[in-house]
């Protein structure tokens, strides 16, 4: 199973400082992603290597992300200062999670800058609401080089995700062994008592390892 990304909520001092404010910990750009209509949210992206990459989400002023519940779990993690929001793991099919979560998957788009649209599926949204240790699933419609990561130069990676939460629930939920969730990024399992979720994500970048 494949992490897809990691996707960081806005602080109160908005989407675009928040990137600014991540950026300069890591050396680089997040640049201006676009438009979630349908969840009446916006983001800043940075590509990395190993196609994944960061997510810095922000909610719009607008109807749709009161009725969305992922611009509803935007909101209500700004509104507590900001931070991690979440991860994801990316799938070849959705079957699997839509036969045990008893719903279908929904369709997501975004608007590029450039105007050009990417086109997916997701499912487990309102689990990752409820108990954000869980990650959602996403499949993607659109083309591979239109993924969010290409253009990476390779010099930032994804290093580990540290999650507080019960392993085993994780485990069960993804169908993978407690102590190899995923086959590219370390998961390393802390604060076991603490509010579930993510605590921290390590970066790879030229200047060393960062951690945020």
């Amino acid at each position: 199973m494949r992490l897809d990304h990691v996707s960081y909520a806005a602080g109160p001092d908005g989407l675009k400082a928040t990137a600014e404010r991540l950026g300069k910990l890591l050396g680089t750009e997040i640049a201006d992603g676009g438009v979630h209509p349908r969840f009446g949210t916006c983001n800043y992206i940075l590509p990395l290597a190993g196609d994944t990459y960061l997510e810095v989400v922000g909610a719009l002023e607008h109807p749709a992300s009161d009725k969305a519940v992922f611009g509803q779990a935007v909101k209500a993690r700004t509104a507590l200062g900001g931070g991690w929001l979440g991860w994801v793991v990316a799938v070849s099919d959705l079957e699997a999670a839509e036969e045990r979560l008893g719903r279908e998957a929904k369709d997501g788009y975004r608007h590029r800058p450039d105007g050009h649209e990417l086109i997916w599926k997701q499912i487990g949204i309102k689990e990752l609401d409820a108990d954000p240790q869980l990650p959602y699933f996403i499949k993607w419609l659109s083309p591979e080089e239109d993924h969010p990561s290409a253009g990476a130069s390779g010099d930032y990676s994804l290093a580990a995700i540290e999650i507080a939460g019960d392993p085993h629930r994780v485990s069960e939920w993804l169908g993978e062994p407690e102590d190899h969730p995923l086959d590219d990024v370390e998961v390393r399992w802390v604060a076991p008592h603490g509010t579930p979720g993510i605590v921290a994500v390590e970066f790879t970048t030229p200047n060393g390892c960062v951690r945020i």
